[in-house]
Parts: structure tokens; C-alpha cells; sequence
């Protein structure tokens, strides 16, 4: 964040028309092998990822003064985010459970386990750590000297080039609902597009679909911790040549304070 504040120092401000969504995920995604990139003029969230993508992408990327590396929050400041929100719960035995949840490896996974039987608590959790993301969105873009402006929309009538709202401010509403409108769209667009296609086609669209729901489902099933690492619990600060992050233990926690 340092080097951001002296790239931006001096330089006019430029309007960008973020999309909030996927920036949102860039900030909060620090595994090692990710690489996430804001377009400049266009506001698009570019993501490499290494094994993936074309080799030569991050070359690509180097070349365009365009694309600017987004350096996502590190897993040591998301720890002390949970650290911070568990005094806020007032429910006293679940507090007794999200401190023993973050106690050592796996704490991550453990913390969103303990969470999912209390609604409630959840929701405010989710909250709560968008409006970190939030502070750490506006003062990334600040550093570098960006303004953020809701995206162009286009309209039947258009017949020009969209018009951008002026500058506005990050606020909750700006990154709660977004998933939901993102979703009806791109429904919308996969209907368009399966008009189109021949018997064959729709099998192997939907033998792809099958593939990626099975892929989700396995996914939200709670893997043995001692086994299998998630990636949030592997997942790196975002200085680079840091050493992982690994909660400190309850023991630790005492003696710090």
C-alpha cells in the first residue's frame, strides 16, 4: 500500500468505471497463484492464474500501462478482521466458540463453519467484512489517483456511446446486491444463447453444466481439516517473499496480551 500511495501521490485524479464485484473478489482473494489486474480505462478485473493461463499473459499484462496490479488484503489482516468482530457478538457462548474456531490452522474454514447455524451473526459477519473490503477498495484506488464511477449501461434507445454517471463513493449498497443482478443477467444471456444451438450442442452445454454444479457442490462440503487445507488457510500475505500466515494459538493470543 506503500508503494500505491507514492504512485498516486501528485497525479490528477482519472474517472474509472469499477465493477465492484469483481474487484471485491480480488481484494479478498490472496492465494499465491492468483493474480488479479484492474483495467484502467474499461474498469474490467483481469484474474491469472498461474498453471491456467497463457504463459505469456502476465508478459501481455507487463506491457499495457493499462492493467494495474491489485494487491488483495492479506490473510493476516482477514484474521484480525474475525479477531475483531467476535467481541461484537453478544451471544456469549458463541463467542466461546468463534475464539476456539480461530485458534491455530484451519481457523478460516472453522470461523464460516461455526457461523453457518446463527443467521443472524452470519449476515453481520458478511457486513462487516465488506465494509473492511470497502475501506481497503477506497484507499487503494485513492493511492493511485482514482475516482470510481458506476459502469456505462447500455439502453435500447442508445445509439452512442454510454454515459457515466459522475464520481461516486463506495458504499454498502454498491457491494450488497450485486451478485443477484450479475446472476439475472447472465441467465439472460445463456438463454440467448441456447436458443441457438442444435440437440448435440445443448448435451455437451448441459454434460459442462453437470460438471460445474458437482464441482460447486463438492466444494461447499466441510473437508476434514487435518486432511485438507482450504485455500483460504494456504493462503499467502499479500507482500511478496513473505512467509504464510498461520493463526497464532490460544496460547499465543494469551501471552500477546
Amino acid at each position: 500500500m506503500a508503494d500505491d500511495l507514492s504512485r498516486g501521490a501528485g497525479q490528477p485524479m482519472r474517472d474509472v468505471p469499477v465493477d465492484w464485484e469483481a474487484l471485491e473478489d480480488a481484494f479478498e482473494n490472496n492465494a499465491p497463484e492468483v493474480h488479479s489486474y484492474l483495467h484502467v480505462v474499461s474498469g474490467e478485473v483481469l484474474r491469472v492464474v498461474d498453471g491456467i493461463a497463457d504463459p505469456e499473459m502476465h508478459a501481455r499484462i507487463a506491457s499495457d500501462p493499462a492493467y494495474l496490479r491489485i494487491e488483495p488484503v492479506s490473510s493476516r489482516e482477514q484474521y484480525r478482521w474475525m479477531e475483531r468482530f467476535i467481541p461484537m457478538v453478544e451471544d456469549a457462548p458463541l463467542r466461546g466458540q468463534l475464539s476456539q474456531a480461530i485458534d491455530g490452522k484451519g481457523a478460516f474454514r472453522r470461523f464460516k463453519d461455526v457461523l453457518i447455524a446463527y443467521t443472524t451473526e452470519r449476515e453481520r459477519w458478511f457486513a462487516f467484512r465488506s465494509e473492511r473490503l470497502r475501506v481497503f477498495m477506497e484507499a487503494w484506488l485513492a493511492a493511485n489517483a482514482m475516482r470510481p464511477v458506476p459502469r456505462p449501461t447500455w439502453t435500447a434507445e442508445a445509439t452512442s456511446e454510454p454515459q457515466a454517471s459522475p464520481g461516486v463513493q463506495i458504499t454498502q449498497e454498491a457491494l450488497g446486491g450485486r451478485r443477484a443482478r450479475t446472476s439475472d443477467a447472465l441467465r439472460k444471456q445463456l438463454d440467448e444463447v441456447l436458443e441457438g444451438l442444435g440437440a448435440r450442442d445443448l448435451e455437451k452445454v448441459l454434460a459442462f453444466a453437470e460438471f460445474v454444479k458437482a464441482r460447486r457442490a463438492a466444494r461447499a462440503t466441510p473437508a476434514r481439516s487435518d486432511v485438507t487445507a482450504t485455500q483460504e488457510d494456504v493462503e499467502k500475505p499479500s507482500q511478496p517473499g513473505s512467509a504464510d500466515y498461520e493463526p497464532p494459538s490460544s496460547k499465543q493470543r494469551t501471552a500477546a496480551r
